[in-house]
């Protein structure tokens, strides 16, 4: 683990127990994130990408291996001291937003700086969502703002506590064209102005290519991949994805 990396993964296993047997969902997985870094995840569906972040994210415990953020190690620690660790240096986005239904967009955005004791909660949960265009939602509730919207409120309480890494599943997975890429956009600028870490998992080659480093995941295991651009085509206005 070098001292500019934000993430180090050594020999991560993770499996479960089925009427079959073990399933290894993850296996041998090995990663090195440098600090300030965006790095894509991508993969077909069931081949552990989303196990993958919520291990990074201290969210679930892996079978074996090591995983340190930011220094820290995550293996070995309790439930207690990982939510320490991720009110302290972790944010997550949510593909289905996971805003609190009974709190608008003000107060949602508020929630993680007040559990954190940040000062001035309020004054900054409404700056960072006037810095996401949504100073007029302020008193919305999240069933009264678009999918574009609620996305937009996930975003602006992830990064309200300036977070050392951001993890991201499918950030614009539930999002129409127009509105993934303004979600994309704003994702990618506010973690340059913040300097933060970004890891996100997705589906989209076009949102993965925006990232300094990309990844793929098949049957549990993870390998540098190289995104490159098909020359656009009626036929064909693509990316393909090349192992390296």
């Amino acid at each position: 683990m070098s001292d500019n990396s934000a993430i180090t993964v050594n020999n991560l296993i993770k499996s479960v127990a089925t009427q079959e047997g073990r399933l290894t969902i993850l296996n041998g997985i090995n990663l090195d994130v440098k600090l300030g870094e965006s790095v894509a995840i991508l993969g077909p569906s069931g081949s552990g990408k989303s196990t993958l972040l919520g291990l990074l994210a201290a969210l679930d415990s892996p079978t074996s291996g090591e995983i340190y953020l930011d220094g820290s190690p995550l293996h070995g620690l309790d439930e207690e001291a990982k939510a320490a660790l991720r009110k302290q240096k972790i944010s997550f986005i949510f593909q289905s937003f996971m805003l609190v239904d009974t709190l608008n967009a003000l107060e949602n955005v508020m929630l993680p700086a007040e559990l954190s004791g940040i000062e001035q909660a309020r004054e900054k949960a409404e700056a960072m969502l006037e810095r996401v265009g949504l100073s007029h939602r302020l008193t919305h509730f999240p069933n009264q703002l678009s999918g574009g919207e609620q996305q937009r409120v996930a975003i602006a309480r992830a990064f309200i506590c300036e977070p050392k890494v951001l993890f991201a599943d499918e950030p614009t997975g539930n999002l129409d064209g127009a509105n993934s890429d303004k979600v994309a956009n704003m994702l990618f600028e506010l973690n340059r102005e913040s300097d933060t870490t970004l890891v996100l998992v997705t589906h989209d080659l076009h949102l993965a290519q925006r990232c300094e480093r990309q990844f793929i995941m098949e049957a549990g295991r993870l390998s540098e991949s190289t995104l490159v651009e098909q020359p656009a085509t009626q036929e064909n206005n693509s990316v393909s994805v090349e192992a390296s």
